[in-house]
């Protein structure tokens, strides 16, 4: 859809967790339902290999980035789905998602990867964005212009009604559409630390790159809105620990920085710095502290310290009229703030040292309105509601997974959560991809031996009917609900 095509709005994987704030979630979907994963017909769909292994697209263990995806672009030849990845050295794929077809391909011109560490590999380590919004998301209409279900069209109509032309197809979007407005783009943070800025009708740079970050600073979660691109590095090969915010227009840079200088000051978690419907910037450490960012300056605002080392990412959700925020700690318990005061906590679960502390969080609200929390954490995926007792608010536990081997954050689409048995701790061992009931835990379907490979770098996206993975070998797969093309 139009609105989603230019970044306006709707559910599409724009940024590494979905949205601004991280979610790992996407409110609706047209296919993609409980019910619709109770019945039969849920599948692979496809898969590709971008590269052999070894290769110099593998730093460490790092292979491809997980997923960006943009449903019907407009383009010259019709409606088109893409699926961009990339790899650590710097090579992007645009992958029709529709067709599963190399739509192009660039390596970026960067100086080889550093000789890094499992922790601190080197090369390209971010997923790539879209422009979005810092606004939650809201459920896209499947109704018209832009619904994945139909079979993928060329340039060349229907007999007798000509070629499928953007004026047509602006016609059809009707006058409450936003103007059409080209070209599109897809922001890449290459492993020499600079911004690129690509077509995604072809790949090329519509400009020159613009230094943002030091070089192989394992970065992580960029994201750009209204303008800015932000990211987190870690404290890896050289480069310091921080949240950078690079204005694109005027190639100004600002960072801030954890006040420890030692390990005990890194950034925590794997998602990247989260976002607040008015902007605010959110990072936790390994500290201990959660801080709240000035979106322009990122001077500190409000802090939050837990007193424990912080492993996750924040994530940020609406409850009711409050902007909440949950991060977990290394003793496995899960805070959860108020975004109107960090001071204290709204609630604390209980320490869990025998589970391995998550280094993201999902949320998702079901159809009856209740805000769910998720968390992989040791050999199981976990989830919490959010209830209130006496007028306070808690976090109450809900179900369990089965036993999973080392699984990623998992997704939530329309209400089903999909976890992943990465097995990258056995890599003779192959990744299985579970879909499970999100208010239950019960399994409605897995992958069996569908996948070949176990999963390090890569991680789940989805929308618009379909979901992707990337595991070590170099290999993307789609799974859905086969349409006619």
């Amino acid at each position: 859809m139009l609105r989603a095509q230019f970044g306006l709005g709707g559910a599409e994987w724009v940024t590494n967790g979905s949205d601004a704030q991280r979610s790992f979630s996407i409110p609706a979907d047209p296919a993609i339902s409980v019910d619709s994963l109770r019945a039969p017909g849920f599948q692979l769909l496809w898969k590709t290999k971008l590269g052999p292994i070894p290769s110099s697209d593998a730093a460490q263990k790092n292979s491809l980035t997980p997923a960006i995806l943009m449903d019907r672009y407009i383009g010259y030849r019709g409606f088109r789905s893409f699926a961009f990845v990339a790899g650590s050295s710097s090579t992007v794929y645009a992958i029709d998602s529709d067709l599963n077809r190399i739509e192009w391909k660039t390596k970026l011109p960067v100086p080889a990867t550093a000789t890094g560490s499992p922790n601190c590999p080197g090369g390209l380590t971010s997923p790539m964005a879209r422009a979005t919004s810092a606004e939650y998301p809201s459920a896209p209409s499947f109704g018209g212009l832009g619904m994945r279900g139909g079979p993928a069209e060329s340039g060349v109509g229907q007999p007798n009604q000509g070629a499928v032309t953007i004026p047509a197809a602006l016609a059809a979007a009707g006058p409450a559409r936003p103007r059409l407005r080209l070209p599109v783009l897809i922001y890449v943070l290459a492993g020499d630390g600079m911004l690129h800025t690509l077509y995604i009708s072809n790949g090329v740079e519509a400009e020159a790159p613009i230094p943002f970050l030091p070089p192989d600073a394992n970065a992580q979660g960029l994201v750009i809105i209204n303008g800015v691109a932000y990211a987190a590095s870690h404290s890896c090969n050289g480069a310091p620990a921080g949240v950078w915010a690079l204005d694109i227009a005027s190639k100004q840079v600002a960072v801030w920085k954890p006040p420890s200088v030692d390990i005990s000051g890194d950034i925590a978690g794997s998602a990247g710095p989260a976002f607040g419907p008015d902007g605010t910037v959110y990072a936790a450490t390994t500290a201990g502290a959660l801080v709240a960012l000035d979106p322009k300056t990122l001077a500190v605002k409000d802090t939050y310290e837990s007193g424990l080392e912080f492993t996750s990412s924040p994530v940020l959700f609406q409850y009711q009229t409050r902007n909440l925020i949950a991060a977990a700690t290394g003793d496995g318990s899960i805070h959860l703030l108020d975004a109107a005061s960090l001071a204290t906590p709204l609630f604390k679960t209980p320490a869990n040292s025998a589970n391995v502390a998550p280094g993201a969080l999902a949320s998702w609200q079901s159809s009856d309105g209740v805000r769910w929390l998720l968390a992989a954490s040791g050999s199981v995926v976990t989830s919490w509601k959010i209830v209130e007792r006496d007028g306070a608010i808690a976090l109450e536990p809900g179900w369990r997974s089965r036993d999973l081997m080392s699984p990623l954050t998992p997704m939530i689409i329309n209400g089903v959560v999909f976890a992943v048995s990465s097995r990258e701790n056995r890599p003779a061992e192959n990744a299985v991809l579970y879909a499970l009931d999100g208010a239950t835990g019960k399994v409605l379907w897995d992958s069996g031996k569908a996948i070949t490979s176990f999963v390090h770098s890569g991680g789940l996206s989805g929308g618009a009917g379909q979901l992707y993975l990337e595991t070590y070998d170099q290999t993307l797969y789609a799974f859905g609900f086969p349409v006619e093309h």
